[in-house]
């Protein structure tokens, strides 16, 4: 039997080191080291043993690689099709992250129902019994799919199940729970999560098979076990969502089969998740009575575009004046009030600032700015915008400046029956648009003086 001795391991990097530091010495992260006690370091392949000694190799010529491009297995679902770029490739590996109670399973299962009507699936539960996976099947309407359920969490034997029985996908809820028996740590530590993915990466790769696997989060929303995981998968999908919404977005992190930045909208009723086929209408309100304080935006999540709305409150506040913010960036909002206020002279001290993403959105990108801008003076000014979209990013003096695909954030104000469209007045030149006036701005000052 093997000795018994303590390792360290990097949260961060996933990086091993016999001794505590306080940096690790691979990433320079401090205090992420976690101590662990194992047995005897693997010798072969994840949860086996050393197999016959293999040859080295040969390396291939980049002309002689094969381009043929690879068929894509449908998931049954447009919105995930899209947040994967097409559709799942076989050899694919990826990683599936959310709070708890978000719909997590709900997703895997209604995904994994509908790939068996494609290839033989397996789906794999440390979680939950057989008797609860059927009783969410007969809720979500998916009795009769024709896929396996094995409760199990040891690596090997469901590797084994795998290859034995000639699985084409595999979905294992979740990776937290399995363990690979060469580690005498616990499941779901940062040495049983990084082997565990390495080994179902190995399984994935070499067999073209499937693997999605899901996996809890921290407290802080990033993925539970080693950074490292994120790096292995081919995609990394984040499910979000609020407790208080019914919507859920779907979002790629990582896609090296597709673009990153995609979002699926998804809404959660009680027989599944429902695909949401016009998100802009939802998050974008009710605009047939438009009051102070509100902005229509445009902006891009992956290749969409997607309108959503902006509000501000402004209220007379006592000291020091408060500043609050749900669904953009507390400092992006700092900075525009500071802009606002330094160049144009529109005063919010000692006034209380509430911002608010309408629909549970959250959104980082910049082109979301000028609509921000247009709420704040709207609420302070207690009169509500025209029927008009913003486009646009404000710099620290004031200047609008041009954003991406600003063609194609102009046709959808435009398919939503927007007259107008207030957009940068650089980067404009060619831009043709039916039925939508378009109204260039230069600095802070021009879109003040187009609101008044």
């Amino acid at each position: 039997m093997a000795r018994e001795k303590t390792v360290f391991f990097c949260r961060e990097c996933g990086h091993e080191t016999s001794r505590w530091q306080g940096q690790c010495p691979a990433c320079a992260a401090w205090n992420t080291l976690v101590e662990e006690k194992t047995g005897g370091r693997r010798s072969g392949a994840a949860g086996g043993t050393r197999g016959p000694r293999r040859e080295a190799p040969r390396p291939v010529p980049l002309s002689a690689v094969p381009t043929e491009e690879q068929e894509r297995l449908p998931s049954g679902s447009r919105e995930l099709d899209r947040v994967l770029g097409g559709g799942f490739l076989p050899g694919s590996f990826l990683l599936l992250s959310g709070d708890p109670g978000i719909g997590k399973s709900t997703l895997v299962l209604q995904t994994a129902a509908f790939l068996a009507r494609q290839l033989k699936v397996l789906y794999v539960s440390g979680e939950e019994s057989a008797r609860q996976i059927r009783l969410r099947a007969e809720r979500l309407g998916q009795a009769a799919a024709d896929f396996h359920i094995l409760t199990e969490t040891s690596f090997r034997l469901i590797r084994d199940t795998v290859l034995n029985n000639g699985y084409g996908a595999v979905f294992v809820d979740s990776i937290q729970t399995v363990f690979v028996e060469t580690l005498d740590s616990a499941p779901g530590s940062i040495g049983q999560v990084r082997e565990s993915a390495a080994a179902f990466m190995q399984l994935a790769k070499e067999n073209e098979i499937i693997v999605f696997l899901v996996g809890h989060v921290t407290k802080d929303g990033a993925v539970a076990g080693p950074r490292v995981l994120e790096h292995m998968v081919d995609a990394v999908l984040s499910f979000e969502g609020d407790s208080h919404h019914i919507y859920r977005l779907l979002r790629t992190v990582k896609n090296r089969f597709g673009p990153a930045g995609e979002i699926g909208v998804f809404e959660m009723r009680g027989d599944g998740l429902q695909e949401v086929e016009n998100p802009s209408a939802l998050f974008m309100g009710d605009r047939e009575r438009p009051a102070p304080g509100s902005a229509v935006a445009v902006t891009m999540e992956g290749t969409r575009p997607l309108l959503l709305e902006a509000q501000a409150l402004i209220t007379a506040g006592s000291y020091p004046p408060r500043r609050t913010v749900n669904g953009m960036d507390y400092h992006r909002l700092l900075m525009l009030l500071a802009v606002l206020d330094k160049r144009n002279n529109v005063a919010f001290q000692g006034r209380d600032v509430f911002v608010n993403i309408a629909g549970g959105l959250s959104i980082d990108e910049p082109a979301a700015d000028l609509a921000v801008a247009a709420a704040l003076f709207s609420g302070l000014r207690d009169a509500a915008v025209g029927p008009a979209a913003f486009i646009g990013e404000i710099g620290l003096t004031g200047e609008v400046r041009g954003v991406a695909h600003l063609g194609a954030r102009v046709r959808e104000a435009a398919k939503f029956g927007f007259k107008s469209c207030v957009i940068p007045r650089v980067g404009r030149s060619g831009l043709m648009a039916e039925g939508i006036k378009l109204l260039p701005v230069g600095d802070v000052g021009d879109l003040i003086e187009l609101l008044l």
